[in-house]
């Protein structure tokens, strides 16, 4: 680890005051948790002028359920998402993958809006200031060549938030704030397939809220992942899957997947599985979705096609747990 570089922490008391320090310190930087984003400061890969200390933030920490659905401020620590008997009852698969990040000392700080907003992650890129330097950096900072694929100019960097695909598959919106006014988009739209900016949210915004609307009667849902060690990991892949069967057949599936592409993906596809039983033929052409569209690359140290693979088997075991 490098020694940090100086910087100020400023302490707002609400959302509108941390948007108004983002507007007025480019290249500032959020701070809640704070586990994804310390070790890049000691690293050397995040030199802000500024963190923006989010722990005073009046309302930033709430669970709100209401008629209408789940309201969970982007301040709620993982720990408290995995434990809450309402969450884990109505929206298992959140509850589920927030029980999966890191260890429980990680999960006692870590917050909703950190885990949404990780950054992206690569053997090439996630090394001491030395090392890098060594390597001429590489294409997500300070290079001009991605070392995972040398002839492109696009970072394969993967997203590992383990939160975002059971979010995903249960429909989620998220409320963004900025000193010039407010927006509300679905969480989809939060990400693109670029692992060097592989967010959409703006240099001034925050992201203050996650809402979820109440599930529909019958829909289970669930998350499972893939990781080199048991705990204390980060995804070689993650899958979620929400569904309901009716009549022994699906009449609804959503399967989102984290770990493997520079964003959380969303499993194209799965119309065409409606109205079938979960049999043999089903899980077959689910994990053959899982196949084409998942895209991981040399990013970790196990092989990318061992990766697709266990993909897929995830999905397989996850659809036919749930369905039964």
């Amino acid at each position: 680890m490098e020694r940090m570089s100086a910087f100020s922490v400023k302490r707002p008391k609400s959302v509108a005051e941390a948007a108004a320090l983002l507007a007025s310190e480019p290249g500032a930087r959020l701070l809640a948790g704070g586990t994804g984003l310390l070790p890049n400061l000691r690293r050397g890969i995040e030199c802000p002028a500024m963190l923006v200390d989010l722990g005073a933030v009046h309302d930033f920490a709430s669970i709100v359920f209401t008629d209408e659905g789940l309201s969970l401020g982007a301040g709620v620590t993982l720990s408290r998402l995995a434990a809450d008997a309402r969450i884990v009852h109505g929206y298992r698969a959140i509850a589920e993958a927030a029980r999966t990040v890191a260890g429980p000392s990680h999960r006692s700080v870590a917050t909703v809006g950190g885990n949404l907003c990780l950054d992206t992650r690569c053997v090439f890129y996630n090394q001491s200031e030395w090392w890098r330097a060594t390597n001429g950096y590489c294409l997500k900072r300070g290079g001009e060549v991605c070392h995972v694929a040398p002839q492109g100019r696009h970072c394969h960097a993967a997203f590992s938030g383990d939160v975002a695909p059971a979010l995903l598959v249960l429909g989620a919106e998220v409320e963004l704030v900025a000193s010039r006014g407010t927006r509300r988009i679905e969480l989809s739209a939060l990400y693109r397939d670029d692992g060097a900016a592989h967010l959409t949210i703006a240099a001034d915004e925050l992201l203050a809220r996650v809402f979820l609307r109440t599930p529909p009667a019958g829909l289970v849902s669930g998350y499972r992942k893939a990781c080199v060690r048991g705990a204390i990991d980060f995804p070689l892949a993650g899958v979620a899957c929400a569904l309901s069967v009716r009549d022994g057949e699906l009449a609804e599936l959503h399967v989102a997947l984290t770990g493997t592409n520079p964003q959380p993906i969303m499993l194209a596809g799965t119309d065409a599985l409606l109205g079938r039983p979960v049999g043999a033929d089903t899980l077959s052409s689910l994990a053959k979705l899982v196949q084409k569209q998942v895209s991981p690359m040399r990013t970790t140290a196990t092989a990318s096609n061992y990766r697709r693979q266990v993909a897929s088997v995830l999905a397989r075991r996850l659809l036919r747990e749930l369905s039964a």
